[in-house]
């Protein structure tokens, strides 16, 4: 898949319909830059709006991600499977997400009961206050790691090394 021939393809259709990148960029709901970023192949739409933009500008979603035109119109089945992948993929970030704010929440509780340990020192042993205090500061910050991890770059880096 050449982003680069996609983007131009893009450009080219989005031209045919006389539109500029800032209206294309209001009928999808995305910024200029984004359709920008399209355009020069340094990004790629998701697949739901892969499939939108086939819809909108008339064209096979298999032209699309050729980045040229082709002589048959996809079938129905084949736009059927598109769709159920993207539903997947957007249940799978539904999935993530609602992690995350379980998470956010278990941090802002622990960082909560971290501030009331520090400022109303329990009346017990240095080492049970070490303790307390410690590990609720730890979970937040191991929180705040690990979404850091799982929402950026970073997560692909620890996946490729591993394997």
């Amino acid at each position: 898949m050449n982003q680069q021939k996609i983007g131009t393809f893009l450009k080219e259709l989005r031209n045919e319909k006389n539109l500029t990148q800032e209206q294309l960029a209001e009928v999808f709901g995305v910024s200029r830059r984004t359709v920008s970023r399209w355009e020069t192949g340094s990004n790629m739409p998701d697949l739901t709006l892969l499939v939108e933009m086939a819809d909108y500008y008339d064209v096979d979603l298999r032209e699309l991600l050729d980045g040229e035109r082709k002589s048959k119109r996809m079938d129905k089945e084949l736009k059927e499977t598109v769709l159920m992948v993207a539903d997947f993929s957007n249940e799978q970030k539904r999935k993530l997400l609602r992690m995350m704010q379980w998470l956010f929440i278990a941090g802002c509780v622990s960082f909560v009961l971290h501030i009331i340990v520090d400022s109303y020192r329990p009346d017990v042993s240095d080492f049970i206050y070490g303790l307390l205090k410690g590990t609720t500061l730890g979970i937040p910050v191991a929180i705040v790691s690990m979404g850091v991890v799982w929402t950026g770059k970073y997560l692909k880096f620890f996946r490729k090394r591993n394997k």
